[in-house]
């Protein structure tokens, strides 16, 4: 057997969550072990690129920031000055109700900023490469769990054996910590997949976000900076599994066609610039946020379908969650875990019953649920202070 390694935290999953779990954790003292056995891709075209793009809201900048990481990120970001709620109905859609919410009304001058998430795992990965206290290991994956009172054994997939006094698994939706730590999750399905893809467009984006409602889900689109001269945005479009697939098997002039189409033409004509990757939409929830010795985050925890940009949002307000319930002394002890449960699993339930409900409604081709639909935009909106709170709640509040 070879010589036992030790740190004091080890984080499963090197993906954009777990990343800046591990920065943050560095600069409050800890040694930190991360590993993940898919290294970050280099460019966009890479086979195992993540082509979405996170709009980084003000509470997670913040993070970033306390972490040390937002100066790297923001070199790629692009601002969001507004969002641009529209409603659709048939084929070819047509518009029913637009109504724009603007960052002032909270008192800031952007919502956030977007970053597409392959050159943010890339910035993150060469700051941890440079950060003494975290030690980066790519191209290895965790295979088991011993939990102890004092500590847990963690074995690796090269057979390397650590110990630990606190396990985090941000390793997906498919989490093997959670597995080994037997958590179960609660999953909702909804016959949704996402095409996820970047693309160049005639008109300019102004620094807004859209999302554009219709039977089958959202079509949302995120600020980018200029590709080859022209403006471009991140698109997210969600349609039932065999819409999806049919978008996929299209050739490039009829699905550049479609595109403009979806989004009502309101940036004019639009052409895909990047791959298309397609990724299933579900609603997922750990039934615990913690075991012995262990703590989840990001989609380990919780997977919400992709509306108002909540999910690496709230992956990172369980970040910071974690990381103040840990402070001032054992990082796994019992009492410090129970308080991150207690402080994030009520708002992740909350998120994740409310992103639910309102895809099941914006999913609808039922016409009386369109009609509620576009009348509860129109009362958000128009009921200034519904339209606060509802903000404040999207940006991490309650």
């Amino acid at each position: 057997m070879g010589i036992m390694e030790r740190t004091d935290i080890f984080i499963s999953g090197a993906g954009i969550a777990g990343m800046i779990l591990a920065s943050l954790l560095s600069g409050r003292g800890y040694g930190v072990t991360i590993c993940d056995p898919a290294p970050p891709p280099d460019t966009g075209d890479a086979e195992n690129s993540d082509l979405r793009s996170t709009a980084y809201l003000a509470p997670s900048i913040a993070v970033l920031d306390q972490a040390g990481l937002w100066e790297r990120l923001s070199r790629d970001a692009t601002s969001l000055a507004a969002l641009r709620v529209m409603d659709s109905s048939g084929w070819p859609p047509r518009q029913t109700a637009t109504r724009t919410f603007l960052p002032g009304d909270l008192g800031l001058e952007a919502f956030g900023q977007n970053v597409v998430n392959w050159r943010a795992h890339r910035h993150l990965a060469d700051a941890l490469d440079s950060d003494p206290n975290v030690d980066l290991r790519l191209g290895v994956g965790f295979r088991d769990l011993l939990a102890r009172d004092t500590g847990a054994r963690i074995t690796l997939s090269d057979g390397t054996q650590l110990e630990a006094r606190l396990v985090v698994g941000a390793d997906g939706r498919a989490s093997p910590v959670r597995d080994a730590a037997n958590i179960g999750v609660a999953t909702s399905r909804y016959g949704q997949k996402a095409l996820v893809f970047a693309c160049t467009h005639a008109l300019p984006h102004d620094s807004i976000s859209t999302e554009i409602y219709n039977a089958g889900g959202a079509f949302v689109t995120v600020p980018l900076a200029d590709h080859d001269g022209r403006p471009a945005s991140s698109i997210v479009w969600m349609s039932d599994g065999p819409r999806a697939n049919a978008l996929m098997a299209m050739d490039a002039a009829d699905f550049d066609a479609e595109l403009s189409q979806r989004a009502l033409h309101i940036l004019g004509a639009m052409h895909r610039a990047t791959p298309l990757r397609l990724w299933p939409i579900v609603t997922q929830t750990a039934r615990r946020l913690t075991a012995r010795r262990v703590a989840l985050v990001a989609e380990a925890a919780h997977v919400l379908p992709p509306i108002g940009a909540q999910g690496l949002n709230t992956s990172i307000a369980d970040i910071a969650a974690l990381a103040d319930a840990i402070a001032g002394g054992d990082p796994g002890r019992p009492e410090a875990l129970a308080r991150y449960d207690r402080t994030r699993r009520r708002d992740i339930a909350a998120r994740a019953a409310a992103i639910d409900l309102y895809n099941r409604l914006c999913t609808s081709g039922f016409a009386p649920l369109q009609a509620l639909r576009r009348t509860g935009l129109k009362a958000v909106h128009d009921i200034a202070p519904l339209r606060r709170r509802v903000m404040a709640a999207g940006m991490g509040g309650r």
